[in-house]
């Protein structure tokens, strides 16, 4: 019974330490998931600054610090010598995604398309 009470209070303590890592976050942060079979030698999202570099398949980039962004966003990929656009058609009624951090899974579909799947992390 003792050892019982012991493990108790120490996964209760364990619980208690643990935290959200977006409760001591304060910027929305952004990585790129590559679930194609191409090699993504850059990613650009929307008009950031800074690209997403060097992702192989079934790799993560790392995450990159956004001011704003969406659930979906203009998106090109360069791949070698090819060139693959998502182009949004527009974002009325869009609301920028809140502090935290978030991924967009990117594939290439057979007919060149870019499918992104975005994900809350």
């Amino acid at each position: 019974m003792k050892n019982l009470v012991i493990l108790f209070v120490v996964l209760g303590g364990l619980v208690a330490a643990c935290t959200d890592r977006d409760d001591e976050v304060d910027a929305i942060h952004l990585r790129i998931q590559n679930t194609s079979s191409l090699v993504f030698d850059s990613v650009i999202v929307g008009d950031a600054p800074e690209p997403h570099l060097n992702i192989v398949p079934d790799a993560y980039s790392e995450y990159l610090i956004y001011e704003e962004a969406y659930q979906y966003a203009y998106i090109e990929i360069v791949s070698g010598e090819e060139s693959f656009i998502l182009q949004p058609n527009d974002f009325v009624g869009e609301t920028p995604l809140p502090i935290g951090f978030y991924t967009y899974q990117l594939d290439i579909t057979e007919s060149g398309e870019v499918d992104l799947t975005f994900v809350i992390d």
